[in-house]
């Protein structure tokens, strides 16, 4: 079953502030009861505090709409924080997604650990879950032997909003996926290109709007048909 990863973006909703944060915890809740496996919070013009504040709503939206084990016994959706391990930590979220110039997963995980150990943290997880953006077949492979548990290689497809990211098509996301990891395309995804990835050997996709500007529940019943 293929793997699927909501990044968010608050700033596409209309509104004030309160209203976008208020649109992109449904939107979460909405994901959650869908099955979507990771909520990826990608809000990177917050401040610190500000973060911190949406993240600790989101875990709790997550754990209010989750099913507590999928058909297969697998935990259901995980919330990973961009980048911040220190608010991932202070939120109890599942883990943390870097970029591919970010600190390495190893400081992560030996951070975590200490943390966790320190202050016997309720409800965080012992080792948090990694991943880190890829934009090549060579960031993949270091990010295998750094043992992330998944990465996002990007843009596979050229999106409508960013026209001068060079797309790296289907051909350089099979090189990639040669890797011993989950690698999930992500750019340009929309439901009629899904099947490509996944025959390029993707293990899923991760998508902004592909998840926030439609009815997820539609999305994923046509993604996972």
């Amino acid at each position: 079953m293929p793997v699927f990863c909501y990044i968010t973006d608050r700033r596409s909703f209309s509104g004030d502030e309160s209203t976008r944060c208020h649109r992109l915890l449904e939107k979460i809740a909405e994901a959650t009861r869908c099955g979507v496996d990771y909520i990826q919070l990608r809000e990177k013009d917050l401040s610190g505090r500000e973060l911190e504040t949406l993240t600790r709503e989101a875990v709790r939206t997550v754990r209010e709409n989750t099913r507590l084990k999928t058909e297969d016994g697998k935990p259901g959706t995980a919330v990973l924080v961009n980048s911040r391990t220190d608010i991932a930590l202070s939120c109890k979220a599942n883990g943390v997604h870097l970029r591919s110039d970010d600190v390495s997963p190893k400081e992560v995980r030996a951070i975590w650990g200490r943390s966790v150990s320190l202050f016997a943290r309720d409800h965080s997880p012992i080792s948090p879950i990694v991943s880190v953006a890829c934009h090549t077949s060579e960031n993949v492979a270091k990010a295998e032997t750094d043992g992330v548990d998944f990465a996002i290689f990007a843009p596979v497809f050229e999106k409508k909003d960013s026209p001068a990211a060079r797309p790296a098509g289907l051909t350089l996301l099979r090189q990639a996926c040669q890797a011993r990891i989950p690698v999930l395309a992500l750019g340009g995804i929309t439901v009629t290109n899904v099947q490509s990835c996944l025959e390029a050997g993707a293990a899923g996709i991760a998508a902004i709007r592909l998840f926030q500007d439609n009815d997820i529940a539609e999305v994923v019943r046509e993604l996972r048909r």
